[in-house]
């Protein structure tokens, strides 16, 4: 009886074995990735679904008679799921950007996601190959170029 037992352990140990080898363990990993924001008085950090693209972010907020509140902020106009692929999270370095970069690995695609109106919202996806000039022309230097820099212009 002991043998038999032994036995249906050992497959069951196999199967497992089997399984992580044949590429099953990478998709019970977990499917969310952190990163906070990179502004530095701000105690904000967002989430993604590495599969689907979608976003969230939480914060800490002072709430009186209590040791506080955590603020949570759902996905918004073009931070909701996007086609599956490999998706992650990059914080800038500039230390005033609360938003961060959200990058699809497999595609190089990427866009610009922060909270706006209770709400974490993303500019819509694209391939800096994509945004590259046509011509063989020289591009303009970033300082020719009105506005450019680290703050959104408005007209």
């Amino acid at each position: 009886m002991r043998f038999v037992d032994f036995e249906a352990r050992f497959s069951a140990l196999a199967l497992v074995g089997g399984l992580m080898a044949g590429g099953i363990a990478p998709a019970m990993a977990a499917p969310f990735d952190f990163v906070p924001a990179p502004q530095t008085d701000l105690n904000r950090i967002y989430r993604i679904d590495r599969f689907s693209g979608e976003i969230s972010s939480c914060q800490y907020g002072l709430q009186e008679g209590t040791i506080g509140v955590t603020l949570c902020f759902g996905s918004g106009e073009g931070a909701g799921p996007q086609v599956p692929g490999e998706y992650g999270l990059v914080a800038s370095r500039h230390e005033r950007e609360g938003g961060v970069f959200r990058v699809n690995f497999r595609t190089g695609d990427m866009s610009i996601c922060y909270v706006f109106d209770e709400k974490v919202v993303c500019t819509p996806q694209t391939s800096p190959a994509a945004a590259a000039p046509a011509s063989s022309a020289p591009a303009a230097t970033p300082s020719a170029r009105p506005g450019t820099g680290a703050s959104p212009q408005r007209p």
